[in-house]
C-alpha cells in the first residue's frame, strides 16, 4: 500500500518496557500511544509476567523481564530489538534521559535507529557532563523553555518544547480537605531528592507554631534497600523534632493520597533523576493542591501558580510553608491558579496537537 494511503506506524522506545513501572519516559510514551489515535504505535512489553495492565493501542513486543525496571539485560533486548523494528517503521520516537550512558548511544545511533527521522523527547538530564558529549538523534523535545535553552546551547541542533499532559478528568479539582492538615513530599531515595530538605523546612515550618502531619511518599531505585531508606528519614525526621511524620513506600493510589493532603512539598536543591517537570506536580495542580517547590529555572514555567523558595533553603521552604497553612485565602487563590495553569498549558488537547503536528511535519 502506499505510504499516503495508510496510518503512519511508530515505534516508542523507551528505557523499560510500557507496561512495567512508571517512570517520567515511560508515562510520557503512553500518553503519546493514547493521544494520537491515527498512529500505529509499535512498543515493547514485559514478560512473562506484567507489573500493570499494558495499553490497549498498538502493536506489543515482548522482552523478557522479570519485573519490568530497565535493568541492563531488558535494556540490551530492547536496544538490538528496537533496531529491528526501526528499520520497519516510518518514524521512531525515542524517551530517554540524557545520562551517562546516553552519549554512547547516540554516537551509536546509525546503527541502532537506522536512517527513519527520529523524535527524541528528553525527559531529563541526569549527567550534565553527557551533554558535551552526546549528538542529538534526530528533532529533540523538552519539556521546558529552560530544558530548551540548555539543549540548543549544547548544540543539539533543532529543539522543540512540548510540556507533559495531564488528564484532566482523571485529575479533577477537589475541595480542601477538612481536618488536621498533611503535607505531601513524593520522591526518590536521591542524594538531592529533596526528602532531607522538606523534613527540614517542615521543623522549620512546625517551629513557627504550624501543625500538620507530614507525609513522605518514598519511590525506591533498582538496587536500593527502600526499607533502610524510609527509616534513615524516619529517624532523621524525630531527630528534627517533628512529632507526626508518615514514611511510606510506593503509593498505588496517588488520586486519594493527593485527596487527602493540603500542600504538596518538592524543595529538591537539583532535579538529578527527576524529570524536568514532575509529573507529581502537575498532578497536585491539578488536583488543586498548592505547592511549594525549590527556585529551579525548569520550575519558571510554573509561574505565579505555585510559591518557590531558594533550592537548598530549608528555612525559606519552611517558613513559606507555615504562612501557607495558616492563609486560607491564599490557599484557595494557589489551588486556583494552579487547575487553571494546568487546564491551559498542560491538557491533553494541546499536548497531542503538537506532537500530532511534528509527526506530520517529519513524514512529510
Amino acid at each position: 500500500m502506499p505510504r499516503h494511503e495508510r496510518r503512519p506506524r511508530v515505534l516508542l522506545l523507551t528505557a523499560g518496557p510500557l507496561d512495567g513501572p512508571e517512570g517520567c519516559g515511560v508515562r510520557l510514551a503512553a500518553d503519546v500511544l493514547a493521544a494520537l489515535p491515527d498512529v500505529d504505535f509499535v512498543w515493547f512489553t514485559q514478560g512473562p509476567r506484567r507489573r500493570q495492565a499494558p495499553p490497549e493501542r498498538g502493536r506489543p513486543v515482548r522482552v523478557l523481564s522479570r519485573d519490568g525496571a530497565p535493568h541492563p539485560v531488558p535494556g540490551a533486548q530492547t536496544s538490538l530489538t528496537g533496531a529491528v523494528f526501526a528499520r520497519r517503521v516510518d518514524l521512531v520516537h525515542v524517551f530517554l534521559s540524557i545520562g551517562h550512558g546516553f552519549p554512547a548511544y547516540s554516537w551509536l545511533r546509525p546503527l541502532l535507529l537506522g536512517g527513519r527521522p527520529v523524535v527524541h523527547t528528553v525527559p531529563g538530564v541526569t549527567d550534565n557532563r553527557s551533554l558535551g558529549r552526546a549528538r542529538p538523534l534526530g528533532t529533540t523535545v523538552a519539556l521546558s523553555e529552560s530544558m530548551a535553552r540548555r539543549l540548543r546551547a549544547a548544540e543539539f541542533g533543532d529543539v522543540r518544547v512540548v510540556p507533559p499532559m495531564v488528564r484532566l478528568d482523571e485529575w479533577p479539582y477537589l475541595p480542601r480537605p477538612e481536618g488536621f492538615p498533611a503535607v505531601l513530599f513524593a520522591g526518590h531515595h536521591d542524594p538531592d531528592g529533596g526528602a532531607e530538605i522538606a523534613i527540614e523546612a517542615a521543623a522549620v515550618a512546625h517551629g513557627e507554631g504550624a501543625r500538620f502531619r507530614l507525609v513522605l511518599a518514598m519511590r525506591g531505585r533498582p538496587g536500593q534497600d527502600a526499607e533502610a531508606l524510609d527509616e534513615s528519614l524516619r529517624e532523621r525526621a524525630g531527630a528534627a523534632g517533628l512529632p507526626d511524620v508518615d514514611v511510606r513506600g510506593h503509593v498505588d493510589d496517588m488520586h486519594a493520597l493527593l485527596a487527602s493532603v493540603q500542600v504538596l512539598l518538592f524543595p529538591p536543591p537539583r532535579l538529578g533523576g527527576n524529570p524536568d517537570i514532575p509529573l507529581t506536580v502537575l498532578q497536585a495542580l491539578a488536583t488543586g493542591r498548592p505547592s511549594i517547590l525549590s527556585d529551579l529555572p525548569q520550575f519558571a514555567d510554573f509561574g505565579h501558580a505555585v510559591l518557590r523558595a531558594p533550592a537548598g533553603d530549608a528555612r525559606r521552604t519552611g517558613q513559606q510553608l507555615a504562612w501557607l497553612l495558616d492563609q486560607p485565602r491564599s490557599w484557595d487563590m494557589l489551588a486556583e491558579r494552579g487547575r487553571a495553569l494546568v487546564e491551559d498549558r498542560f491538557g491533553p488537547e494541546r499536548f497531542a496537537a503538537r506532537y500530532g503536528a511534528l509527526y506530520r511535519e517529519l513524514l512529510a
